[in-house]
């Protein structure tokens, strides 16, 4: 078939079919290669920034998109943390365009993608804007909480893109399938509400404004803005752990290996989120500890995310006391 088909140019036929084909599967498998890739830039990305950020040289580039009026800029102090920063921007610029392209191509054969490309594609364009208008704002703490929550919602967003390039789910996996995706979801959005008030906290230097943890000085609200914003911060840290491990009882008892998996492993993550914050105020906010606290915030995230996908894509696990009591009983002979 090759052989007859090589040098040929049809419009119809079995040749053209095949070659189209060809081309198709050409085109997923460089989509199921870039869409990880694009999420894993942006996790990246975002942990990069926050250090940079961390550490006193986010406005060492005090305009965008150049770099003290030039495209490369002299290269030294913190200059060479910021415009390193903005070219692995622009690096996944293309690959985040890439994916979107090669993605679109192929949205009819995987069910979900065209909502989560044409969200991806809107999500991104914000996040370029906000880069630059949280550099003409010189990093305030509204615009560090707008450019933080616009990053995290492009890397949940990425995260769901490569999770549905490589599993590819067919369009009877998008039935209800009980409480469990909706507990999931919830727990991510409270998840991504705590990280985009600990992003003020952060950038408003409140960090350190309780000095004892779990109560801020002896009080639940604390006293003056700084303080209640901590606690505000704590408080959503707290919902966040309920609603988690709520969702992981019910991941555990009705989904599948990868959904009782990742549960599992965000629940992990997130104790391991509230030690590094606890850490980070009985320690006085280590550079280290602050970084670890922010990049693993991001990490948490994501894995609820990816549970709540696969707890939407994956087929329910019926609990073992409901197989037993719906189980057919076995006949036994009769007694002579």
């Amino acid at each position: 078939m090759l052989g007859a088909c090589a040098g040929v140019r049809l419009r119809k036929g079995r040749c053209t079919s095949f070659a189209a084909s060809h081309r198709l599967n050409d085109i997923v498998r460089a989509f199921r290669r870039l869409a990880p890739a694009a999420a894993a830039l942006a996790f990246v990305l975002a942990v990069v920034g926050s250090w940079i950020r961390i550490n006193g040289a986010g406005m060492t580039c005090p305009d965008w998109p150049l770099c003290h009026g030039a495209i490369v800029p002299t290269l030294v102090g913190g200059v060479v943390l910021e415009w390193s920063h903005r070219m692995l921007a622009l690096v996944e610029s293309f690959v985040v365009a890439a994916t979107i392209v090669s993605g679109w191509r192929v949205r009819r054969q995987i069910v979900g993608l065209t909502p989560a490309l044409s969200a991806l594609g809107g999500i991104f364009v914000a996040q370029v804007l906000l880069g630059g208008a949280t550099v003409r704002l010189g990093n305030s703490p509204i615009s560090v909480v707008l450019h933080w929550g616009t990053a995290m919602a492009l890397l949940a967003t990425l995260t769901i893109v490569a999770l549905l390039a490589q599993f590819a789910p067919a369009p009877s996996a998008l039935r209800p399938r009980g409480e469990t995706p909706a507990a999931l979801a919830f727990a991510a959005i409270l998840g991504f509400i705590t990280m985009c008030i600990g992003s003020y906290v952060s950038s408003s230097f409140a960090g350190l404004a309780c000095a004892t943890f779990p109560d801020c000085d002896g009080t639940l609200t604390g006293h003056g803005t700084a303080q209640l914003v901590q606690m505000l911060h704590r408080l959503g840290a707290a919902s966040f752990a309920i609603a988690a491990c709520m969702a992981t009882v019910s991941a555990v008892q009705t989904g599948s290996a990868r959904v009782r998996g990742a549960a599992v492993a965000g629940t992990a993550l997130l104790f391991v989120q509230i030690a590094l914050g606890a850490a980070n105020v009985l320690w006085r906010l280590p550079t280290a500890l602050r970084e670890a606290h922010a990049a693993n915030a991001a990490l948490t995230f994501i894995v609820f995310v990816a549970a709540a996908v696969f707890a939407t894509i994956d087929p329910l696990r019926e609990p073992a006391h409901e197989a037993q009591r719906t189980a057919v009983p076995a006949r036994t002979a009769p007694i002579s």
